[in-house]
């Protein structure tokens, strides 16, 4: 590989960096165990396998380790998962280190405006965590008047 094509490739690897630390950087606000230092290793991993699957497999499927990266991501999410007396704890946290993996892969492939949107659309989601629980417990609190009356 030429000199060019590694300096491209290194940009590459540290704009997924960015893109995960920023996600990061919300959950490690909100107190989340898997911060900016997780959520960058995982965008940063995805996207170095997806850099180097051409020379894992030259001229043939690279498509192959994209799999492997959801695949394994989905394992490593599923890692977080815990139940929780009545509930269940991780869900959201699994499903944003997917998702940050797919940002790596986007990165990589060179897709910067989408890997943008889509970490601003993850951002957007995951700030929308204190609505969304405004709107459960007053659910709750609704169920539990019809319940009493």
């Amino acid at each position: 590989m030429d000199p060019q094509q590694e300096l491209l490739t290194v940009l590459r690897l540290g704009f997924a960096t960015v893109l995960g630390a920023l996600v990061g950087l919300e959950r490690e606000y909100r107190g989340y165990p898997a911060g900016v230092r997780t959520m960058a290793l995982v965008s940063l991993g995805a996207a170095l396998f997806t850099e180097m699957s051409p020379t894992f497999a030259p001229g043939g499927d690279t498509a192959r380790v994209a799999a492997q990266i959801v695949t394994g991501v989905g394992f490593l999410g599923a890692g977080v998962i815990m139940r929780e007396g009545g509930g269940i704890r991780g869900i959201t946290t699994a499903a944003t280190i997917w998702t940050v993996a797919s940002l790596g892969i986007s990165a990589a492939r060179g897709y910067v405006i989408v890997a943008t949107a889509v970490t601003a659309i993850v951002i957007l989601l995951l700030e929308a965590s204190p609505l969304t629980k405004l709107v459960s417990e007053r659910g709750v609190r609704e169920r539990e008047d019809q319940t009493q009356a």
